[in-house]
């Protein structure tokens, strides 16, 4: 006589389990501990009756010593039923086996922030009055503290800095989501998987490379055929955010005017801050001259006790 538990992730498709899985759910007398779980309509169409029984540890191992049982747990993973379980089989031995009917795959987790910022939409009044327009600064200061966390060379801190960045692209997608002509974070994310493809067909084609640096042109090329079938009046600059950093917008309209073969004289009379702009990358080398002066000061404020 045994006792099977049987865990699954409510993060995949209900009904799609192991073979191992189904064939111990066929052999044993199946107990459950809740008429809602998720599992049930798929279990009865494959010809398994789950028994819908309160959820008491005693009552699954002794319905285990009388033959072979399964129990399958709550989408949450019954952990305290779990733990009590474990308590008395200590002290009255029965064979227990824990078995997974199915995995998270991964990104799985992503589903877990949909939903929960989806719940902080409805019910926290804080999360319920935000816009698009009203989220920018976070977007903006989430985005600058993952570019610090990287600077610093914080990895424990990038991890949570992107969480925060991907948070604001989902709330974002949610916000979207509630208009009559919006999009979710499926489009959102199907836009940029199709745009990977498109960009990338030395990978996902029979497009043949040299280098990284024929990869550039290519994607060069692809950008400019998009903005091409988009645009009565397509231009280099279409897609450049005017509202980035000044260094870093210089940089890149100077970096688009080049590829496109724009004269020299066009680059010309417009302070050397501008010109600056395109050597390398101003912008964090800048960046980085500005933590060294920081260093610097505070060595001495230590040193001076100022």
């Amino acid at each position: 006589m045994s006792l099977i538990l049987l865990a699954t992730t409510h993060r995949v498709a209900p009904g799609l389990l192991t073979w191992r899985a189904w064939s111990s759910l066929r052999s044993a007398r199946v107990l459950v501990g809740s008429a809602d779980h998720p599992m049930l309509p798929y279990l009865r169409e494959a010809g398994v009756t789950p028994e819908v029984v309160e959820p008491s540890a005693r009552f699954i191992l002794d319905a285990a010593r009388a033959g072979d049982v399964l129990w399958l747990a709550a989408p949450d993973g019954d952990v305290t039923l779990m733990e009590a379980i474990g308590a008395l089989v200590v002290a009255d031995p029965v064979d227990v086996e824990v078995q997974h009917g199915s995995y998270d795959l991964p990104g799985a987790r992503l589903l877990d922030l949909v939903s929960v910022l989806d719940t902080l939409r409805r019910e926290c009044p804080w999360d319920a009055e935000q816009t698009h327009e009203s989220l920018v600064p976070y977007l903006l200061e989430e985005t600058y503290e993952a570019v610090e966390a990287i600077a610093e060379g914080d990895h424990d801190g990038l991890r949570e800095e992107l969480g925060d960045v991907l948070m604001q692209i989902v709330f974002h997608s949610v916000l979207a989501s509630e208009r009559e002509d919006g999009f979710s974070i499926d489009d959102v994310a199907a836009g940029i998987v199709d745009k990977l493809i498109r960009r990338h067909p030395h990978v996902f084609a029979d497009v043949r490379v040299q280098d990284a640096a024929e990869v550039e042109d290519n994607w060069e090329r692809i950008k400019k055929a998009e903005r091409a079938g988009r645009s009565e009046d397509p231009s280099v600059f279409d897609g450049v955010p005017m509202a980035q950093p000044a260094l870093m917008l210089a940089a890149q309209l100077q970096r688009r005017a080049r590829r496109a073969g724009a004269p020299a004289e066009l680059f010309t009379d417009l302070g050397p801050l501008f010109a600056a702009a395109a050597q390398g990358d101003a912008e964090t080398e800048l960046r980085a001259a500005a933590r060294s002066f920081r260093e610097r000061v505070q060595a001495w404020e230590r040193t001076t006790g100022a």
